[in-house]
């Protein structure tokens, strides 16, 4: 009873672990998504509302990221930017702090600042071009209200509810590609614990000790689920064509 999820090869209880995989792994998505949210809003908000040629180059831009190889390119990315980012979080004493989380958890964040934001952009972007031709918008812009104050005040405020909804469903994501790349072993940096990095371990000995994989893998995929069900019912809940 001392260890109820086992213990690893080298005899490091499996529970404690898991428990810090999970903090990591939440940590991740939770960062990325937020990350995700304040490109992609900023972003949507200013092409929806710029329009016309701006629109259409800005736009252009999103669709060849959406044509893009996801999983290959985070792959690619991340395994260029790691060595260097390591480098210079160890040599630059602006960046110490950053050694707390490590080289592979930064580059996470950097390569979902990079390519993930394309769906939080495309549906500001939709409510923006809605919502910049109601009155009280008309009104701000006759008041002598510039482009910032239009999108900080008048326009961001009224796409909560999407935003809200896009972030929570971004995270189990978030989880699932960082939980992807650690199995892999470009992850999260040793000696962390993710939940992708013990299935990794665990599926060495997944004949003899398939617990070792067995808990890690329910935790993600209950985590995922619980991500996935609450970003849903906050969908029902805000969309007001939803409700009877």
């Amino acid at each position: 009873f001392k260890h109820p999820f086992g213990t690893d090869k080298l005899g490091r209880d499996l529970l404690v672990r898991t428990m810090i995989g999970t903090r990591i792994s939440l940590l991740i998505g939770i960062v990325s998504a937020l990350i995700v949210l304040v490109i992609g809003s900023i972003y949507g908000a200013i092409s929806g509302l710029v329009g016309g040629t701006t629109d259409n180059i800005m736009m252009r831009i999103v669709d060849i990221l959406n044509a893009l190889p996801t999983i290959l390119m985070v792959i690619a990315i991340k395994m260029v930017i790691e060595e260097p980012l390591n480098t210079l979080i160890n040599s630059n004493a602006f960046f110490k702090p950053l050694q707390v989380l490590g080289s592979g958890i930064i580059a996470i964040f950097i390569v979902y600042g990079l390519l993930y934001w394309v769906g939080a952009a495309r549906i500001v972007r939709g409510q923006v071009l809605q919502l910049k031709e109601m009155e009280y918008v008309n009104a701000a812009v006759a008041l002598g209200a510039n482009k910032k104050r239009l999108i900080m005040k008048h326009l961001l405020p009224n796409c909560v509810g999407q935003l809200i909804v896009t972030t929570m469903l971004q995270i189990p994501s978030a989880i699932f590609t960082e939980a992807f790349l650690s199995f892999l072993g470009i992850g999260v940096s040793m000696p962390m614990a993710s939940l992708g990095s013990l299935c990794s371990d665990g599926l060495n000995g997944i004949i003899s000790y398939p617990y070792r994989e067995f808990f890690p893998a329910i935790v993600i995929s209950v985590i995922i689920l619980a991500f996935n069900l609450f970003g849903d019912g906050l969908r029902d809940a805000l969309d007001p064509r939803l409700k009877k």
